[in-house]
């Protein structure tokens, strides 16, 4: 009996100690699945956060770009017209010379021959 006794108290032990670590094991995985949903919550946020900064920077870069366009197109607006301005200028320079020119020199009379 002594034997009996023995093997149930044994029986008994090892029921509770698997009991007891079931209970631990189930905690454990409950802990882990909270911080891997956590983890992805907060690897979520990043992402977002980051989908955030990169949309913003291209915004910037845009901006910057269409500013910059636009301000080479009124410089090269504006030295097109300076060099339309300039060809003018040149033209009429070129032009003013042979309206101004004096008529042609007649020549000198000649001195009366002395004989």
């Amino acid at each position: 009996m002594n034997s009996r006794f023995l093997i149930v108290l044994t029986a008994l032990a090892a029921a509770t100690t698997l009991a007891a670590c079931g209970q631990d094991s189930s905690k454990a995985a409950a802990d882990a699945k909270k911080a891997a949903a956590e983890a992805a919550d907060k690897a979520k946020e990043a992402a977002t956060k980051a989908a955030e900064a990169t949309k913003e920077a291209a915004k910037e870069a845009t901006d910057a770009t269409k500013d910059a366009a636009a301000k080479a197109a009124d410089a090269t607006k504006d030295a097109a017209s300076k060099a339309a301005d300039a060809t003018k200028d040149a033209m009429k320079a070129s032009e003013a010379p042979k309206e101004a020119a004096p008529a042609p020199a007649t020549p000198p009379a000649e001195a009366p021959k002395k004989q």
